[in-house]
């Protein structure tokens, strides 16, 4: 069952804060919910009813193949297309694909950080 914009954005906003460490902002925009860990963006929900979007991290590789899936994800809205993806509501989109998407640009950005940057 398909995702409606109204769940991907509740889906993706509580699979967020599930997560260690997790602050969340309105940092650039009011309405971009902006959820960061150590400091870093991992995951930006778009706030308009108009454009129910997230937009999370994501390989390369696996961007590429994302987009080529799925008629709803694009190269990402706001960051680096290459290495950012965009999911809209649409066919295929699931809480499931959701939830993965949001915890893989969690670990994606985890990873990355220090050791000593990183949640416990």
């Amino acid at each position: 069952m398909s995702a409606a914009g109204d769940r991907l954005q509740d889906t993706a906003r509580q699979t967020a804060l599930a997560l260690p460490d997790v602050s969340h902002s309105r940092l650039f925009a009011p309405q971009l919910d902006v959820y960061k860990v150590a400091g870093k963006v991992f995951l930006i929900v778009t706030d308009d009813p108009d454009e129910q979007i997230i937009t999370v991290k994501c390989e390369p590789e696996h961007a590429r193949a994302q987009v080529q899936r799925h008629t709803s994800i694009t190269p990402g809205r706001y960051l680096d297309k290459r290495h950012w993806i965009t999911l809209g509501p649409g066919p295929g989109i699931t809480k499931r694909l959701i939830t993965e998407a949001v915890e893989g640009s969690y670990d994606l950005v985890v990873e990355r950080l220090p050791r000593r940057d990183r949640p416990r």
